[in-house]
């Protein structure tokens, strides 16, 4: 049985996400407003910058339904896919087999623990990184920064902080709203929002781009604002 590796308050759980991975998939429509579109907007982005992708690695790669979608648009990419959990990456191999082998599954490793001899043109982070305390998240942001080829591309999406404590409380009320608006009850909402600053460590959007100017990319871009979550994107 593979080893859980979750939250270790809670031995229900397989993953660091709200989730299980078996249920994944079906619940974070439920919670994430826009999920499909924070993709597909990701997906749009890589194509406007006319990269040519050798290799694109994708890291806290959960269920792989982001890079399935993505091995449509890019038949010459070989994917790279990089999970925590073990139960999540076992999700992914179900979720992408039978489509044409251009997969390679890593063991279980956090992003900051990442090491691959292949430099890549992609490296893509979805709603993973922000699991980090913000010590290991720059470490995560250097790692891929020295896994990328010149002129290579770093796309991350996460749940942001608002810049004030009112801010803090619109923005969780909005999302509970939302969450209930998808038919979850009050309750089990209010049990998901209070998950910020205690399962996953938030920053706000003017931390985010400090850290990846210091990292030293080149350019550093936002690309989606929504509820509280943000998604950018950098060149090195």
């Amino acid at each position: 049985m593979a080893k859980k590796t979750g939250d270790v308050n809670d031995p229900k759980k397989d993953n660091r996400t709200a989730h299980n991975a078996a249920d994944y998939d079906s619940k974070v429509l439920q919670t994430m407003p826009y999920y499909d579109n924070l993709h597909d907007e990701t997906i749009n982005i890589i194509k406007a910058s006319g990269i040519e992708i050798g290799n694109w690695l994708d890291a806290g790669s959960g269920t792989g339904t982001f890079i399935k979608k993505a091995f449509i648009g890019f038949p010459g990419a070989s994917f790279i896919l990089a999970d925590p959990s073990a139960e999540m990456m076992d999700r992914a191999k179900k979720n992408l087999d039978g489509l044409i082998g251009r997969f390679r599954f890593l063991p279980p490793v956090k992003a900051q623990d990442l090491r691959i001899n292949d430099k890549c043109d992609v490296i893509t982070a979805i709603q993973s990184l922000h699991y980090s305390k913000p010590p290991e998240r720059e470490d995560a942001v250097r790692v891929c920064y020295n896994m990328l080829n010149k002129g290579g591309l770093f796309l991350t999406t996460e749940n942001i902080r608002p810049l004030t404590d009112e801010g803090i409380k619109i923005g969780k009320e909005n999302w509970k709203r939302f969450q209930m608006h998808k038919g979850r009850d009050e309750k089990e909402a209010a049990k998901h929002i209070g998950r910020f600053g205690v399962e996953y460590f938030p920053l706000t959007i003017e931390e985010h781009l400090k850290i990846y100017r210091d990292c030293g990319f080149k350019t550093v871009e936002m690309y989606w604002y929504s509820y509280m979550q943000a998604g950018f994107y950098c060149v090195k």
